[in-house]
């Protein structure tokens, strides 16, 4: 962790989640408690089904709790009307997918600008962030490419690009290396940590792999929607 001891920017406290498919209600999250304190970078882990990338939806306002309360940087999300959620997200956070969630129409470049343009940047501006954002995860050169002429790793870098572009204070991270090989993996996790360290940024990374988990700061545990274990520390190398 950095900054000595810095106070939790995210806190979930009571948070609670029930799905209602109308034949049977699936409670994902139950009266869950969590706190990241700024510049951790925490793996959440635990078997299908066990709530983990709820708790990422709920966490980052993705989706609504049905009780409790999520508090990011001391703000409420329930106080928040949902313009402002996505303003908020827009701006000071970043989201690294499993199925990188790039847009085939587009170019490296123009996905990566696109969160940019989106939140009211100008389109020059958007460009040179953009190409600084490839340059960061080592893409200058497949900036005119389109993500079907890309690898997997190179389309999870894009990713990675898009949701640093903005500069956010926290990355939510879900199975990030899930779709790819060990090498690629490593090297995206060489990656991620790089930036946690030299940005300060805060990351949660939802994933079934203990290689990834060892590369953070903070294990959280899970079972049937709830937190068994807050507390194991596991290290970044």
């Amino acid at each position: 962790m950095q900054n000595g001891d810095p106070s939790p920017v995210i806190v979930g406290e009571s948070v609670s989640k029930t799905y209602d498919t109308g034949r049977v209600k699936v409670e994902a999250l139950r009266s869950v408690n969590v706190a990241v304190k700024a510049g951790e970078m925490v793996a959440v882990m635990g078997p299908s089904g066990s709530g983990k990338t709820t708790l990422l939806n709920c966490l980052s306002g993705l989706d609504d709790i049905d009780s409790g309360s999520v508090r990011i940087g001391g703000v409420d999300l329930a106080e928040m009307s949902d313009d402002a959620k996505t303003r908020y997200r827009a701006t000071r956070m970043g989201f690294i997918f499993q199925s990188y969630n790039l847009l085939p129409v587009l170019t490296a470049q123009e996905n990566v600008e696109l969160p940019l343009l989106v939140s009211g940047t100008s389109a020059n501006e958007a460009k040179g962030k953009a190409a600084a954002a490839l340059a960061t995860v080592g893409l200058s050169d497949w900036a005119k490419h389109y993500p079907t002429e890309l690898s997997g790793g190179q389309q999870q870098r894009v990713t990675i690009a898009r949701a640093l572009v903005n500069e956010p204070e926290i990355v939510w991270a879900d199975e990030p290396t899930g779709n790819l090989d060990s090498a690629n993996s490593g090297e995206i996790m060489d990656l991620l940590t790089r930036l946690n360290r030299e940005n300060g940024q805060t990351f949660v990374v939802v994933t079934h792999s203990d290689e990834v988990a060892a590369r953070t700061h903070r294990l959280i545990s899970m079972r049937d929607g709830d937190i068994v274990d807050d507390g194991h520390e596991v290290g970044q190398s």
